[in-house]
């Protein structure tokens, strides 16, 4: 029997991460990390879980924030290839992701930089919401350099990460009300080559469809003028939830 996703977070990812860490800060306590998680681990759910080990990780690591995300950038190992992997090769970063998202926001640059590390090899789409949130401008700044990265991980997380309704995640409300930052964010992604980016713009469009239908109706009709094949894609599973409700126009 498989395992569940909670269930990998445990006293072996505790040293498999701290055993990580530890190669780059020597002062790090692998045996205290792993003993700390494994007492209360066993009784709490995914999201818990991982926010205990995001805690006990930053407890462990130097009182400065910069130097403790020198250690972690240094400690996150080689890049996924190609565009599977982050749930499965990756899952144990979860809990350095958590640790930005509830860690880091008194240092933005240095935050942001490592989540363009982290998203490489797991994700950061639930990291850089607080992010958006205390800062939109200087967040979506950054994010639009990383939708016209080469990096399909980048280009993927500038979409994902901004989505209105992200599953497991608080809504991004600014986003809910005025969707127009992010509808301009990932236009440049509209054909993109990667299947795994665009699924991620399909999933925002549809996001945005729950509360704006007729903005994204008139930006399909726009989209649908590029004759491209993958953005056909894009459009075709962006209005579903349009289609199962039966207000889509004929023909679109």
């Amino acid at each position: 029997m498989s395992k569940k996703l909670k269930e990998w977070f445990d006293r072996d990812c505790a040293i498999r991460l701290g055993e990580a860490v530890k190669r780059n800060y020597s002062g790090f306590d692998v045996v205290s990390y792993a003993d700390e998680v494994e007492a209360t681990v066993s009784t709490l759910e995914l999201k818990a879980r991982v926010k205990l080990m995001a805690d006990q990780l930053r407890a462990r690591l130097p009182q400065d924030y910069e130097t403790a995300a020198a250690i972690l950038t240094n400690s996150l190992g080689p890049p996924l290839q190609g565009e599977t992997g982050m749930f499965t090769e990756g899952y144990w970063l979860m809990p350095v992701a958590r640790l930005v998202e509830d860690h880091g926001l008194e240092n933005f640059e240095t935050s942001m930089s490592l989540c363009a590390e982290i998203t490489q090899r797991h994700t950061a789409e639930y990291a850089v919401r607080p992010y958006i949130e205390s800062d939109p401008d200087r967040t979506l700044t950054i994010m639009r350099s990383w939708a016209a990265s080469p990096n399909l991980h980048l280009r993927r997380l500038a979409s994902e990460g901004v989505r209105p309704r992200l599953p497991w995640a608080k809504k991004l409300q600014l986003f809910v009300e005025n969707p127009e930052p992010i509808l301009h964010l990932v236009t440049p992604l509209r054909a993109d080559p990667s299947r795994y980016v665009r699924v991620s713009v399909a999933n925002l469009i549809n996001d945005v469809s729950r509360d704006h239908p007729d903005r994204v109706i008139e930006l399909i009709k726009k989209w649908g003028r590029q004759d491209n094949l993958l953005t056909d894609w894009i459009v075709k599973q962006g209005t579903r939830t349009l289609r199962k409700k039966g207000t889509l126009p004929k023909g679109l």
